[in-house]
């Protein structure tokens, strides 16, 4: 039987070699932080919640999930649950400054396990659940981590129009 040519046999070891290093990353162990993620994770009981009080289901809004993922890893970066992390200590500005369409809203969490717990936190706080049924179109969800507290999980909720 031929052998493929060396170039193809270099590459497809050279590949192999990159995966074996990269099994060995910690990082590996965490789903991965793709945008959206969560928020697909999110959106089913969120759209449930919202159809059952005859309101419109929220749509993924990347944008939205874009905003909420740097809330989260502001939050984790500084290990401390807070809406005022970051430009200014705006909600506003930090909006603009991510193309959110205003009005928007901002639910946040922290030391929930999954996107599930979150949700279910958001829903369980009367302010929180306020802004999942208030008058948006869109929805994103993100989480961070904070290694230097054992990785805790840092969520937001950004809500836009």
């Amino acid at each position: 039987m031929p052998h493929p040519p060396l170039s193809r046999r270099l590459a497809l070891g050279a590949g192999l070699g990159l995966l074996a290093t990269l099994a060995g990353c910690g990082t590996l162990n965490r789903p991965p932080a793709i945008a959206g993620d969560e928020t697909a994770a999110a959106l089913p009981a969120v759209n449930a919640l919202r159809k059952s009080r005859g309101l419109p289901a929220l749509s993924l809004d990347p944008v939205a999930a874009r905003a909420a993922a740097h809330q989260a890893k502001r939050m984790a970066s500084n290990g401390k649950m807070s809406h005022l992390i970051g430009f200014g200590d705006d909600f506003g500005k930090r909006m603009k400054a991510h193309d959110v369409k205003l009005p928007a809203a901002e639910n946040i969490a922290a030391g929930q396990a999954n996107t599930a717990d979150a949700v279910t936190a958001w829903i369980n706080s009367p302010k929180h659940l306020a802004n999942i049924l208030g008058n948006y179109r869109g929805l994103g969800v993100a989480v961070a981590h904070d290694p230097s507290s054992g990785n805790r999980p840092y969520w937001a909720m950004v809500l836009s129009n």
